[in-house]
């Protein structure tokens, strides 16, 4: 990790030259539970920054435990966005995020504040970056795999997938019916997957001045941070939170219902878990889902890697971004 930190480091300030007609954005990344929300708050108050969440699951109202959504407290310190735009019921993907989120810079640059961007979902940050491809759209074609799903169920429509298509199945999770009914309406009406339309897009393009600091902890020390935090969220009324939900009417088929946690306590309440089959596995997803995040943020060379705790690192490296 010490050389892909020096790595990074390098390249960051090997780039070229800021583009002042640009905003200039700091994004605060790294995998659930390794501390984005802290040191992103801590370093914001500093530059006098504001924050956008890049979290998928904290645009949703009344799903507050489960999301580890900053507190109240959190968000009075220092003002965030992207935060409870959304009811769960309602469809939301990363090309709208990308276009309110823009729409936010572009408000705290004219302002003159550094917006920071905290958060792990790796797609979302993408797609505010670099614009997403225009690929065509099928009204007809997707209420038909909308049907199909319906009567088949989701794991049906995977299997066409990964057949048509295995990169794209290899980067969708089997239950993501919205992004696999995408994949799949894009081949079926132009038979052209969507992994050659990211090909050929390659996200090349960047709409601000970037400085990307990843936030990493050693693997076991961060699962058991993980571990706690699930004991934590049940100790604060996960369980009570997910019945409200229920209540109000929201389905265990919503894709909010059946992200990591969620669907765990649905199952549980329902009787299909015992309290400690879900609290295994759903630390074990948890775990899972964090090792993805660490892929993909790997991945991507111009991340500067600080490990967890060191904030003061973080404001160093954003101080001289900043001055370039």
């Amino acid at each position: 990790m010490d050389i892909v930190c020096y790595l990074s480091l390098v390249g960051i300030f090997l780039v070229m030259s800021p583009d002042r007609n640009k905003p200039s954005v700091v994004i605060i990344c790294g995998p659930t539970g390794v501390g984005k929300t802290t040191a992103a708050i801590e370093a914001a108050k500093i530059f006098n920054a504001e924050i956008l969440s890049s979290d998928s699951m904290q645009i949703y109202r009344h799903m507050d435990i489960g999301t580890a959504k900053p507190t109240h407290e959190e968000q009075a310190a220092v003002p965030h966005y992207m935060i409870d735009i959304v009811d769960p019921d309602e469809l939301f993907d990363a090309e709208k995020f990308a276009k309110k989120a823009h729409d936010k810079i572009l408000q705290l640059y004219a302002r003159g504040i550094t917006p920071f961007v905290a958060g792990g979902t790796g797609l979302y940050i993408k797609a505010l970056i670099h614009g997403l491809f225009k690929a065509p759209s099928s009204h007809d074609a997707r209420e038909r795999l909308k049907a199909e799903a319906a009567i088949h169920g989701t794991g049906f429509l995977y299997k066409r997938l990964c057949k048509c298509d295995p990169d794209a199945a290899e980067k969708i999770h089997p239950n993501d019916a919205y992004r696999i009914i995408r994949a799949l309406e894009i081949y079926e009406i132009t038979g052209k997957t969507i992994s050659k339309y990211h090909r050929a897009h390659r996200f090349l393009y960047n709409r601000y001045n970037v400085l990307k600091v990843g936030i990493y902890m050693k693997r076991k020390d961060l699962y058991n941070r993980i571990d706690k935090r699930v004991d934590a969220m049940i100790a604060a009324g996960f369980v009570d939170e997910v019945e409200k939900l229920m209540g109000m009417g929201y389905s265990r088929d919503l894709k909010s219902m059946r992200s990591i946690g969620y669907r765990h306590i649905i199952d549980f309440i329902r009787g299909a878990l015992s309290c400690e089959e879900m609290l295994r596995t759903l630390k074990r997803d948890t775990r899972r889902y964090a090792k993805r995040q660490m892929t993909w943020f790997r991945a991507d060379s111009e991340i500067v890697w600080v490990e967890a705790g060191r904030v003061n690192e973080i404001c160093s490296l954003i101080q001289k971004f900043l001055q370039v």
